[in-house]
């Protein structure tokens, strides 16, 4: 499935790196894809969506 999830305190390809480590720790075949304009990310996973928002928020981004 892809979840498309707002993440405001996304700012540079540090922070896309940082997301995109967290949420393959969980799901190592997930897919990431964000857009650091509109702060978008998209991630194609398996995992509940709940799984990866705690995934994303424990690496200090809160998905809104």
């Amino acid at each position: 499935m892809t979840l498309e999830l707002k993440v405001p305190k996304m700012a540079c390809s540090a922070c896309v790196n940082t997301i995109t480590k967290a949420v393959q720790a969980i799901d190592s075949a997930a897919a990431v894809e964000a857009d650091l304009k509109t702060k978008m990310v998209a991630i194609q996973t398996a995992k509940p969506e709940s799984d990866v928002r705690k995934a994303i928020a424990s690496a200090g981004y809160p998905a809104s």
